[in-house]
């Protein structure tokens, strides 16, 4: 069993090695790239009654990537958000979350998120300026990038990029103020974005 389990772990490493090697971003593949909705998450936490930062996420996540190395403030992203994707530990709290008195997914059913400017900081990261709508308001946010890495998924062969991200926003920009100022209203957003070469 042990000589098993140790074939099959060495197998799946040769299998990774490839997509662990990183290159330098300047080496990734210019092209139009498409959200990878299975291996990428939106977090989002906010302080709860003063005591914790409570969290939780988004998923099904769709979305579009312009990228060109060579000319990284060119780069454009679009990025749609299912609000009904939301979870949390509490099956009670995240339905409250989805109706009227919160995200209203009912009436506004998609975040929405159109970079407007990206301007280089350092070697791997950005700062993406963009559109966010939410609950019905559009207020420009941006996201502080960092690239992580690149190479053809072993699984499925595609060839894949993926970026981390964080955001901060006041929830009350976005109409969203039930239970404030029990539950805070500065939300952090952290954001794991992989995305698969299209052309």
């Amino acid at each position: 069993m042990t000589h098993y389990m140790t074939s099959v772990t060495a197998a799946f490493m040769l299998l990774a090695a490839p997509a662990l090697a990183a290159p330098p971003v300047a080496e990734v593949q210019a092209g139009r790239y498409r959200v990878d909705p299975a291996h990428t998450q939106i977090i989002f936490s906010v302080l709860h009654m003063g005591f914790t930062h409570y969290s939780g996420m988004f998923s099904g996540i769709s979305g579009t990537l312009q990228l060109d190395p060579a000319h990284p403030s060119a780069a454009r992203l679009t990025v749609s958000v299912p609000i009904g994707s939301l979870q949390t530990t509490s099956d009670r709290l995240t339905g409250e979350l989805k109706d009227a008195d919160w995200f209203d997914a009912g009436r506004y059913p998609d975040a929405t998120f159109p970079s407007t400017s990206v301007v280089p900081a350092g070697v791997n990261g950005a700062a993406i300026t963009g559109n966010l709508t939410l609950h019905g308001v559009t207020r420009p946010v941006v996201l502080q990038a960092r690239y992580v890495g690149a190479g053809v998924n072993p699984l499925d062969r595609a060839y894949t990029v993926g970026f981390e991200a964080t955001a901060t926003l006041r929830r009350s920009d976005f109409g969203v103020t039930a239970y404030m100022p029990m539950l805070g209203d500065t939300v952090t957003l952290t954001i794991a974005g992989a995305f698969e070469k299209r052309d």
